[in-house]
């Protein structure tokens, strides 16, 4: 029993650190490195002509085939034509551009884009399309150039013309505090359509730009870039590496290749694109149809090579017909901001399962959605006790194993107690290796005899891993911790990159994580005497801290703490003396397993016929 779950936790283990090495990548970008130009905000105009725009490409039909989209030349076409309104308060500034009357780019005053740099954070600088911008529209789309009809520091009005029959009229204002769902970072949008004419005008399905998350950096491996949507009850992510392609297949060039787009239909009550810190997401008054993720090739990075790849949302929607001289609104809220667990979970539409905490099925096994958001709550609370990110991930831990204490320590007691049989089950495997069935049935009984429990080692840690599973999800994507010092480390979100040894990064956190993890096995009693589980075990550490190299210093520290904690846990567990009973190598094990081995020999003497041997087998 034990050699089996061992060699599937081996075979896991393999395949997800195969994963991550053979993993989906981003395809090389046949772009030319061109740097992002900045964009010179310009005063309204408000007597700017209504000019409807080029007419908007025809959607390629769901699944088409298409290259990923450079977006660099609409950047720029935007920044040398474009009239930018800018919406401001204490947290963000907004900025809108007359091009597709939308949220070009947001900048949070609050966090900022470098460390130790006062340059805001900009969600959407880089983008295909500027937010709320409408596109699947014959005629309106992020091309299309709208007259300022008014703007304030809080609230702009742009219109247009289309085709002489329908006006298209987009307003946008700053929520204000004491209104219902108010935020800093939301923005109250509306798009009205008015029909012109005496005859009644049919209206296309259209979509809603929603933004275009990118990685933070060159060394961001983009693997938190995802759009999610609710439809009421669960949430659906499609993450970046869903489109990229790739796969173990491609060492020997049979991975698959990366798409260009892909779609989850059904009723949509938001939807939202993101990084590791940071969201758009846009909340309708009416449900939408369907979301869609396109793959984006962005501006490389200064001096890197790596392709920049990221990923565009959008949220499509069912327009009605407009009656004569009738309109119709397209309407909703748009946050962008940090992902703060507190200020997104007071939202009418549970916007907080914007957060990774159930992405993966991992994570929903172990109920993450339930105790990730209440340790988040518990670490904001401890951090304004005492003032240190880092001290206060350190007191969660220490708080996670105290409460987990009693089931770890029952835990480390069995696998003692277990490893004292050892010799015991060594000697009934070898006596009987030719027969599986009287080998089980007297292991059964020698675990009876001494009143151990096989898996006394297993139900307590089971039971304490939602704990830890949802500690460990809620550190992946805290805005709070981005910049954040401790000791050594720069970042608390980053990796603790000390220096660079022949281009590789030298990580101390996840060091020392590995080397209590080493010290840890050495001290834990081992519940089995094969000689390769034995080899593979003390290969573990080096495993695990391959794969845990390249996370946040966060997450390395919580590992090491609770590494550090259990060892003397178990230093203290090796100390304590022996039960009288079970599991101690005296005379009453020396009478059990000779009992036992009578017992099978005189059952193996006599030669019944086949019914009465099955009789007395049971």
């Amino acid at each position: 029993m034990d050699k089996r779950n061992f060699s599937i936790g081996v075979i896991l283990l393999i395949a997800a650190f195969a994963m991550l090495i053979f993993g989906p990548r981003s395809t090389p970008s046949t772009q030319p490195a061109v740097p992002h130009q900045p964009i010179t905000t310009a005063q309204p105009a408000s007597s700017s002509p209504a000019v409807a725009g080029p007419e908007a490409p025809k959607p390629a039909p769901n699944g088409a085939a298409a290259a990923p989209v450079s977006t660099f030349a609409a950047i720029s076409r935007d920044a040398a034509n474009a009239t930018v309104t800018t919406l401001s308060n204490d947290f963000i500034e907004a900025r809108l551009t007359n091009f597709g009357g939308a949220v070009r780019e947001v900048a949070f005053k609050k966090y900022p884009a470098e460390l130790k740099r006062p340059e805001p954070y900009v969600f959407n600088q880089l983008h295909e399309a500027p937010m709320l911008a409408l596109s699947d529209f014959p005629g309106l789309n992020h091309d299309t150039a709208y007259q300022v009809v008014s703007s304030s520091a809080t609230e702009v009005v742009y219109r247009t013309v289309l085709d002489e029959r329908i006006e298209v009229t987009r307003r946008y204002r700053l929520m204000k505090d004491g209104e219902a769902g108010a935020d800093p970072y939301r923005i109250h949008h509306e798009t009205t359509f008015r029909n012109l004419t005496a005859s009644p005008v049919a209206l296309p399905r259209a979509s809603l730009s929603i933004g275009t998350a990118g990685p933070l950096n060159s060394s961001d491996p983009a693997q938190y870039l995802s759009v999610a949507s609710y439809d009421g009850k669960d949430t659906n992510f499609i993450a970046r590496g869903d489109l990229d392609g790739g796969g173990i297949g491609s060492i020997v060039g049979a991975g698959s290749p990366a798409k260009p787009m892909l779609e989850h239909t059904g009723p949509i009550l938001w939807t939202g694109v993101k990084n590791q810190f940071f969201t758009s997401l846009y909340t309708s008054e009416k449900p939408g149809v369907s979301v869609t993720a396109r793959r984006i090739e962005l501006p490389p990075f200064p001096e890197s090579k790596v392709p920049n790849i990221g990923l565009a949302g959008a949220a499509r929607f069912d327009l009605p017909g407009l009656g004569p001289n009738g309109s119709q609104r397209l309407a909703g809220v748009l946050f962008v901001g940090p992902q703060e667990y507190k200020r997104l979970a007071k939202f009418e539409h549970n916007e907080d399962r914007v957060l990774p905490y159930t992405q993966y099925f991992f994570n929903r096994i172990f109920l993450s959605g339930y105790v990730a958001p209440l340790l988040n709550t518990l670490l904001n609370a401890t951090h304004r006790w005492v003032g240190n990110w880092g001290v206060a991930v350190i007191l969660m831990t220490l708080i996670l194993k105290f409460v987990s204490l009693p089931f770890t320590l029952a835990a480390s007691k069995s696998a003692k107690r277990m490893s004292k049989l050892q010799p015991l089950m060594q000697e009934i495997r070898e006596k009987y290796k030719d027969n599986p069935q009287k080998q089980q049935q007297a292991t059964m009984e020698l675990f009876k005899a001494h009143k151990v429990n096989p898996l006394g080692g297993c139900i307590p840690i089971l039971i304490t891993m939602p704990l830890f599973i949802g500690f460990f999800s809620m550190l992946q994507s805290p805005a709070e911790l981005r910049f954040q010092p401790f000791l050594w480390a720069k970042d608390l979100a980053d990796q603790d990159t000390v220096a660079y040894i022949f281009g590789i990064r030298l990580n101390i956190m996840p060091l020392l994580m590995g080397a209590t993890m080493w010290y840890q096995m050495k001290l834990t009693p081992t519940p089995s005497v094969d000689n390769m589980q034995v080899k593979m075990m003390k290969f573990m550490p080096v495993i695990f801290t391959l794969f845990c190299y390249s996370f946040s210093c966060a997450l390395a520290l919580y590992s090491t703490i609770n590494g550090i904690f259990t060892i003397v846990q178990q230093v203290i567990i090796n100390r304590m003396k022996d039960d009288p009973g079970p599991g101690s190598p005296g005379t009453a094990a020396v009478t059990t397993i000779s009992a036992l081995g009578k017992g099978m020999k005189g059952m193996k003497n006599v030669t019944p016929k086949p019914a009465t041997s099955k009789k007395k087998l049971k």
